[in-house]
C-alpha cells in the first residue's frame, strides 16, 4: 500500500502540485490581478441576476395576502393589507374566479411545488391550476375571492414590491449567492475540469435553494407558463449534480481506471432522466427521477470506496462520509414526502420545509469541501445542526401522515429526538464526519516528555526520536523526507499531508518532512493539528533546552563534589593509610581509598560506556573477593556498547557491590560467578554463589536487600532471588537500558 501511495505522486500531479506549493511557501492560490477582476465580474453577473430576479418578483402583479393550509386541506387567509380583505383572516377560500376562470374548492395544494408532488395526477392538476392562475392575471381584470361563509370578495391583482416577498424569501437570498461565490472563487483559484465541475454543482444548488424560496412565498401570484412544472427544471438540476459529482470523484483523490468512461455513463444516465422528465410520459416520474438521483449517488460512493482501496486517501474517506451523510438524509426526505404523498394534502408546508432544510445542508457540505482543512469548527457545527434539522423535520412528516400525531405534538416530539441525538453524540459524530480527532492532552504530555529526555540524552537521534513522536501522534501512513525549507508546519494537499519543519543542524538531515495520510489514510490533517505540532515543537525545543541547562548544572555540580572529595577526603584517607598501625587497618583504607576513586571518577564523568563500566566492575569485584579468599567467575556479552547515564552507572555499581558483599558476610561463599548480557536493549547481570544461603522468598529484606530491589526499580528493572544448585543463592537482575529501535 506504500508503495501504490509513492506511486501515486507522480500519478496525481494535482496533489503533488498543491504539495509543493506549500513547501514553497506559496501557502495557497495567487490571486492575480485578472483572477481577482473576473471575480468581481462573476460576483457583479450574480448580484445583476439576482436584482434582476428580484425587480421581476416585485413588479409581477399578486393578491397582496398570506395564506396557510386548513386542517383538513382547504386553503385560509392568514394575513393582508388589503382593507377588503381584513374582515376575512381566518376564512377559508373556497372559490377563486376572474370571468369565465373559475379554480373551485381550491386545496393546500394551490402553493405546492410540482417537484414534490409524488402522484402523477395530483401533480398534473397542479400544473393545471398553476396554467388557469396564470391566465386569471394574463386576463388583467379584478379577481373574485369566495369564502366559506358565502363572502364574496372581489380584488384587483397588484405587484407585492420588495416588502412583499417574505422574510422567508430574504433569509434565503444570502446563502444563494454564497453558494454561488464559493463555486466561484473556487474555480478562479486555481481554474481546471474538475473545479469547472465543482463551480457546475454550486450554481445547480443555489438555482435549487432560490426556487425554494419561491416555493415558500404562499402567495397567490402566477408562475410563468414555462416553469409551472417545476419537475423537470429542478430533476435536471438534482441529476446535473449528481453527475458532475460522479466525475469529480472517478478522478479525485484518486484517477480511477476508467475515469472517463464512468463519467459518460453518468452523465448518461443525467440526460436520460432530464429526457424522462420533459416528455412526461412515464409513470411514476417521481420515482424514476429520485431513483436515478440515488443511483448516481450511491455510484459516487462505491467509487470512493474503489479509491480508498487503492490508495488510503483521507479526503476519499471523507468525502465517502459527506456522500453517504447526504444520501441518509435525502432518503428521510423523499421517505417522508412519500408517505405525505399517500395522505390528505395538508402537510405540503413541512414537506416544503423538510427539503429547503435539506437542500441548505447539502449546500454547507459543498461550502465546506474546498475547505476541508482550514474550516472553522462553526461551519461544522452548522453542517451538522443542518443534517439534525433535516432528520427533524422528516420525522415530523412521518408523525403528521402515517402516524396521524398532533401537529405541536409531532414537532416537539421530532425536535426533542433530535436535540437527543445532538446531544448524546455530538462529539463522535464531528469526529467521524470529518475525521478530525486529536489526541488527548494527557497521552501528547507524556510523548512529548518521553521524547524530550530522549532527545536530551541522545541529540544525534533527534530527527528519528521527532519522527517517532509524530507517527505517535497521527499514525500517518508514510513520512518523507523533504528538501524543502519551510518555517511553519502547514497543511498541504487539501489535508492529505502535514509538512513539518525539523530544527537546523545536522549535515545530512533534511529540512522538513512530509507527513501523509493520518490515522492510515482515514482522516484529513486540518490547522488544528498544525497548530498542534508547532506548539509541539516549541515545547520540545524548550524543554531538550531546559533539560540540557540542568544537566549542565549537574555535571558541574558533580565535579565539584568529585573534586572535593578527591582533594579532601582522599587526601585524609591517604594519610591514614600511612599512618596505620596494623596491616589489616592499612588494608581496609587501601579498599576504601580505591571505592572513593571509584566514586569520583564516576561523577566527574558524565556517561559511560559499557565496555568500560564492565572492565570496572570486574576489576572492583575481583579485589573484593581476592581479600575474601573467595573466587570470581566473570563472563559478559554484550551486542552493542551504549553509554550508561551517571544514575545508571551508578545504581548497578552499588548493585553489584551489595550483593558481592552479601555473599562474603552473610553466605560465607567460595566462588561467585557472575554472568552479564545486553541483548535487545536490556542489560541481563546474573549473580550465583556457592554459599549457605537457601530460601529467599522467606528472606526480612534489610537495607541491604531493599537497596539492591529499590535501585533496580529506579532504573525501570526487576530484580529475583533463587534458589542455586546445589548449593547457593542465584540473583537476576534485569534492566531496560534503551527501547529496541531506537
Amino acid at each position: 500500500m506504500q508503495r501504490a501511495a509513492a506511486a501515486r505522486l507522480d500519478e496525481a500531479p494535482d496533489d503533488a502540485v498543491a504539495l509543493e506549493q506549500a513547501l514553497a511557501d506559496h501557502g495557497g492560490p495567487r490571486w492575480t490581478r485578472w483572477r481577482l477582476r473576473l471575480l468581481g465580474v462573476a460576483a457583479l453577473l450574480g448580484c445583476l441576476a439576482l436584482a434582476v430576479l428580484l425587480r421581476t418578483l416585485a413588479q409581477s402583479p399578486g393578491i397582496p395576502a398570506q395564506w396557510g393550509t386548513a386542517p383538513h386541506g382547504g386553503v385560509v387567509l392568514e394575513a393582508s393589507a388589503e382593507p377588503a380583505l381584513k374582515p376575512y383572516i381566518g376564512q377559508r377560500l373556497v372559490r377563486l374566479a376572474a370571468g369565465a376562470l373559475v379554480i373551485d374548492a381550491p386545496s393546500g395544494r394551490l402553493f405546492a411545488a410540482p417537484r414534490w408532488i409524488v402522484d402523477d395526477g395530483e401533480r398534473a392538476d397542479q400544473v393545471r391550476t398553476r396554467a388557469t392562475l396564470r391566465e386569471m392575471f394574463d386576463a388583467g381584470a379584478s379577481l373574485t375571492l369566495g369564502f366559506a361563509d358565502g363572502a364574496q370578495v372581489v380584488v384587483a391583482p397588484r405587484p407585492p414590491g420588495l416588502a412583499g416577498l417574505g422574510l422567508a424569501f430574504w433569509m434565503l437570498v444570502l446563502p444563494v449567492l454564497l453558494l454561488y461565490l464559493v463555486g466561484a472563487v473556487v474555480l478562479l483559484a486555481e481554474p481546471g475540469p474538475r473545479r469547472a465541475l465543482f463551480a457546475i454543482i454550486t450554481s445547480a444548488q443555489a438555482l435549487s435553494l432560490l426556487w425554494l424560496a419561491l416555493d415558500l412565498q404562499h402567495t397567490v401570484t402566477p408562475m410563468p407558463a414555462r416553469v409551472a412544472d417545476d419537475l423537470p427544471w429542478r430533476l435536471a438540476l438534482d441529476l446535473a449534480t449528481a453527475a458532475a459529482a460522479l466525475q469529480i470523484f472517478s478522478q479525485y483523490p484518486v484517477r480511477l481506471p476508467g475515469r472517463f468512461g464512468i463519467s459518460a455513463a453518468g452523465w448518461a444516465v443525467a440526460a436520460l432522466g432530464v429526457m424522462l422528465a420533459w416528455q412526461g410520459r412515464m409513470p411514476g416520474l417521481w420515482w424514476w427521477g429520485q431513483g436515478l438521483t440515488f443511483a448516481l449517488g450511491l455510484a459516487s460512493v462505491a467509487l470512493l470506496t474503489w479509491a480508498h482501496r487503492i490508495e488510503s486517501h483521507p479526503i476519499a474517506a471523507v468525502l465517502q462520509r459527506f456522500v453517504l451523510a447526504a444520501l441518509g438524509t435525502l432518503a428521510a426526505v423523499n421517505l417522508a414526502v412519500a408517505a405525505v404523498g399517500w395522505q390528505a394534502p395538508t402537510t405540503h408546508v413541512v414537506a416544503s420545509t423538510a427539503s429547503l432544510v435539506w437542500t441548505l445542508f447539502f449546500a454547507l457540505l459543498l461550502v465546506w469541501v474546498p475547505f476541508l482543512s482550514r474550516a472553522r469548527p462553526v461551519l461544522r457545527e452548522f453542517a451538522l445542526l443542518a443534517g439534525l434539522g433535516t432528520l427533524a423535520t422528516s420525522l415530523h412528516l412521518l408523525f403528521l401522515s402515517v402516524f396521524a400525531i398532533q401537529p405541536y405534538a409531532s414537532l416537539i416530539l421530532a425536535v426533542l429526538l433530535a436535540v437527543a441525538s445532538y446531544v448524546a453524540a455530538r462529539h463522535w459524530m464531528l469526529n467521524q464526519f470529518a475525521g478530525s480527532h486529536l489526541p488527548s492532552a494527557e497521552r501528547t504530555f507524556e510523548h512529548l516528555y518521553r521524547v524530550a529526555r530522549d532527545v536530551q540524552k541522545h541529540p544525534e537521534r533527534e530527527v528519528a526520536l521527532l519522527t517517532g513522536l509524530l507517527r505517535e501522534l497521527f499514525d500517518p501512513l508514510e513520512v518523507q523526507p523533504l528538501a524543502h525549507v519551510t518555517s511553519n508546519t502547514r497543511v498541504a494537499g487539501d489535508g492529505s499531508a502535514l509538512v513539518v519543519p525539523l530544527p537546523p543542524g545536522r549535515r545530512g538531515q533534511p529540512p522538513a518532512l512530509a507527513l501523509r495520510f493520518a490515522r492510515r489514510g482515514r482522516r484529513i490533517f486540518t490547522q488544528e493539528d498544525a497548530r498542534l505540532t508547532d506548539r509541539v515543537l516549541e515545547q520540545l525545543r524548550r524543554a531538550v533546552a531546559y533539560d540540557s541547562a540542568v544537566e549542565h548544572g549537574r555535571s558541574e555540580e558533580r565535579l565539584r563534589l568529585a573534586q572535593d572529595l578527591h582533594d579532601d577526603i582522599g587526601a585524609r584517607l591517604l594519610t591514614l593509610m600511612y599512618k596505620a598501625q596494623d596491616p589489616e587497618m592499612e588494608e581496609y583504607l587501601r579498599h576504601t581509598l580505591q571505592d572513593l576513586k571509584t566514586l569520583t571518577r564516576g561523577l566527574a564523568a558524565t556517561d559511560h560506556r559499557l565496555s568500560h563500566a564492565a572492565a570496572e566492575w570486574k576489576s572492583d569485584l575481583q579485589q573484593r573477593l581476592a581479600a575474601a579468599q573467595a573466587e570470581l567467575g566473570w563472563s559478559f556479552l554484550h551486542d552493542d556498547d551504549p553509554e550508561l547515564g551517571v544514575v545508571q552507572w551508578s545504581a548497578l555499581t552499588r548493585v553489584l557491590r551489595e550483593l558481592v558483599s552479601n555473599t562474603i558476610a552473610h553466605a560465607h561463599a567460595q566462588r561467585v560467578d557472575i554472568v552479564g548480557s545486553l541483548e535487545r536493549g536490556t542489560l541481563t547481570l546474573v549473580v550465583s554463589d556457592d554459599g549457605n544461603g537457601r530460601s529467599p522468598g522467606a528472606w526480612a529484606h534489610g537495607l541491604g536487600l531493599g537497596g539492591v530491589r529499590k535501585r533496580v526499580k529506579q532504573l525501570g528493572g526487576e530484580v529475583r532471588w533463587l534458589e542455586n544448585a546445589p548449593r547457593g543463592i542465584v540473583c537476576e537482575v534485569r534492566v531496560p537500558l534503551f527501547a529496541v529501535g531506537d
